[in-house]
């Protein structure tokens, strides 16, 4: 149990972490800069302020309380058509890369930094392997890069977290108790990893279906979402298998059938929340990474400054070479496959273009997180080789990838001729075009089986469907004030007739989902729509 004063002191802490979120996102709006790298090193400055109390970084904190929502929330808002078409692409830098990255730290580190062989190497490797792809990704969508440069950056950062903790898992037993897996064993491993975890999530997102169709109330199933990505991953982590693998499966299952047990009114809450939620827990972990710096620096005894800032760049530099070595032929062996064994129409990627997914592999809080995470001792008792030199050299991949290729980002794009590539949404304005199409069909259809009194609603409101069809311009449009007052003596029959053309719209928009006409963003920018208009009705009852 905490003591008064402990509650007291841990409750300071977390306001003052609160505030500084709050300080830096509004100071990142400023910059117009992606608020974790403002975060990063607002952080860093903070924690070299003698008043400021110190917050060490524990691994079971990110592990089992920071990146189950951040998993769910991604794979929820991951486009599930497009992450399957691109999926061998995503492959290529969620195994590939990591395994080459594990593997180029393991041969280069013997040579470059005193003290370390090829399993310490593997060890680095693996703890810096997993990217973070919330700053690249939020200034890619800023500045309009290409949708398949974006949904191939998501798809990795997803996925690439089970395959680095896996590889760290084999580099902590190579050093703890000397044994080397086998390729055998490491195959077999992985396999009941990727296997057993999708057929968790998969087992926890059926159960959870069924709840949810069985209750409406959004207080009850926004925290019954809530709990999901925690029991997800603690129950897959229980049955040794990959409680990252879980999570995303269970996320990406309930996000495709959330449009069948949602009401409009609870999917407006839970996004509500969980954009607020996800904000300040990515908010609270950027700056206490930046945070970390003053325990990283205390606790390396044996080296001077200038040898320390030459390892961490030499480093971070390998790192970044590493990935961009990896993107070209990884993507076009990948492009290869996805042409000649999956008959996909794709035209060979542009140079420039792999040069951007190459120089965004930016490191985030899970790799620092998998490096604290190293034990203190080995099995006989001696302390763990290098332990405190592979965290400073963790941070400052994390800071070099963040600062410099975050900063640099924005002005690489526009050099490119990426910027502002992806263009209007066709596939969304043909969307609508069809949904307005069948919700003017269905009212056609009606207006014969109305009475003459009734019949004035539908007219009115295919005349307002038939305006929207022509223009299809603004979202959201509404109905004005002079038309709703014109027909009061008619409301309640106005919004059943009104919920039943919101109803067509709304299957429609689902059929094209599910026939792969359109992606899930589509869907869920349409549905956002719709929901807002059914919740607008219901509040004029």
């Amino acid at each position: 149990m905490f003591s008064g004063e402990g509650v007291h002191a841990v409750e300071l802490v977390f306001l003052l972490l609160l505030l500084f979120v709050v300080v830096f996102a509004v100071l990142a709006r400023k910059l117009q800069t992606p608020y974790p790298i403002v975060m990063v090193i607002g952080g860093l400055l903070v924690g070299f302020v003698p008043a400021i109390p110190k917050v060490a970084l524990n691994p079971d904190l990110v592990f089992l309380v920071v990146l189950p929502p951040l998993l769910y929330y991604g794979a929820w808002h991951t486009n599930w058509r497009d992450f399957k078409y691109n999926l061998v692409s995503i492959l290529f830098l969620a195994f590939g890369l990591v395994g080459f990255t594990v593997l180029g730290v393991a041969d280069t580190s013997r040579w470059l930094f005193a003290g370390f062989d090829w399993r310490l190497g593997f060890v680095l490797g693996a703890v810096v392997a997993t990217t973070d792809a919330i700053a690249a990704t939020t200034i890619a969508k800023r500045l309009g890069l290409p949708s398949r440069i974006v949904d191939i950056l998501e798809g990795e950062s997803l996925v690439n977290d089970a395959t680095g903790l896996l590889a760290l898992e084999f580099g902590i037993a190579m050093v703890w108790n000397g044994a080397t897996p086998t390729v055998w064993s490491g195959a077999l491993r992985l396999t009941y990893l990727v296997i057993a975890g999708l057929l968790f999530g998969m087992v926890i997102g059926l159960v959870v279906e069924w709840f949810e169709h069985r209750i409406d109330d959004g207080p009850i199933e926004i925290v019954v979402s809530i709990l999901v990505p925690y029991a997800t991953y603690l129950g897959a982590e229980a049955i040794h298998a990959s409680g990252v693998l879980a999570v995303i499966a269970c996320g990406l299952y309930l996000s495709r059938k959330s449009s069948d047990f949602f009401s409009p009114n609870v999917r407006i809450q839970a996004d509500a929340v969980w954009e607020s939620l996800t904000f300040i827990i990515n908010g609270l972990v950027f700056v206490l990474i930046g945070l970390q710096l003053p325990y990283v620096l205390a606790a390396i005894r044996g080296y001077s400054l200038r040898q320390l800032i030459f390892y961490g760049l030499c480093f971070s530099g390998i790192v970044i070479a590493l990935r961009m070595l990896w993107v070209y032929p990884g993507t076009y062996l990948a492009y290869a496959i996805r042409r000649r064994v999956l008959r996909q129409q794709e035209s060979w990627p542009e140079s420039r273009k792999i040069f951007v997914v190459g120089w965004t592999g930016m490191r985030g809080v899970l790799a620092l997180a998998a490096a604290i995470s190293l034990p203190e001792m080995l099995e006989d008792g001696s302390p763990f080789p290098q332990r405190n030199l592979i965290i400073f050299m963790t941070f400052c991949v994390i800071l070099v990838t963040l600062v410099l290729q975050g900063l640099t980002l924005p002005s690489l794009i526009r050099a490119l001729g990426l910027a502002g590539a992806g263009g209007d949404n066709k596939e969304e304005d043909e969307a609508r075009r069809e949904i307005l199409q069948a919700a003017l069909a269905w009212l056609e259809a009606s207006q014969a089986k109305e009475q003459k009194l009734e019949l004035a609603i539908y007219k009115e409101l295919s005349r307002n469907y038939r305006k929207r069809l022509e223009i299809l311009r603004d979202r959201g449009e509404e109905e004005s004030e002079d038309d709703h007052r014109e027909h009061l003596a008619l409301q309640d029959r106005r919004i059943e007739a009104m919920r039943d053309v919101l109803r067509v719209e709304r299957e429609t928009a689902l059929r094209l989902r599910n026939d792969g006409k359109i992606n899930d963003e589509v869907l869920r920018h349409i549905q956002y729509e719709l929901d807002l208009s059914e919740t607008k009705l219901a509040a004029t009852q």
